[in-house]
């Protein structure tokens, strides 16, 4: 058990630890133009759960899909800008690196639209021929 002292130190540990990851997602979104348009999909994702009215299911599946994209995404610019400030120059690893992680965002986005179709896409057709 810890002390009163050690709690002090562990709680402002864990403020800066939030801190600088709070500040890590301001700059993703403030700075990133792939974090606007993620942002915006997610918006637009959510407003047409609430409006469509869809299942605790469908939104937990929604909610991964969002959190997974934004979060690569977020993965995808650090390695970027790791990657650059290491090596300026073009280097055939770094491309690699560069490469596979902007896959990785890829990929995630498109099992995500296959995902919000096939939730969405029932729920809309009803909608459409009434």
């Amino acid at each position: 058990m810890m002390d009163d002292s050690q709690t002090v130190v562990y709680r402002q540990a864990l403020n800066k630890t939030f801190a600088a990851a709070f500040s890590g997602i301001g700059y993703f979104f403030k700075t990133e133009r792939n974090g606007k348009i993620q942002a915006a999909a997610a918006l637009l994702a959510i407003v047409a759960a609430f409006w469509l009215h869809i299942s605790a299911v469908e939104w937990i599946l929604i909610l991964f899909c969002i959190a997974a994209v934004i979060a690569l995404e977020m993965v995808n610019t650090a390695l970027e800008h790791l990657c650059n400030h290491v090596h300026e120059d073009y280097h055939p690893s770094i491309k690699i690196i560069k490469d596979v992680a902007a896959g990785a965002v890829l990929f995630a986005s498109i099992t995500s639209v296959i995902t919000g179709l096939i939730i969405f896409i029932p729920k809309i057709l009803p909608l459409l021929k009434s």
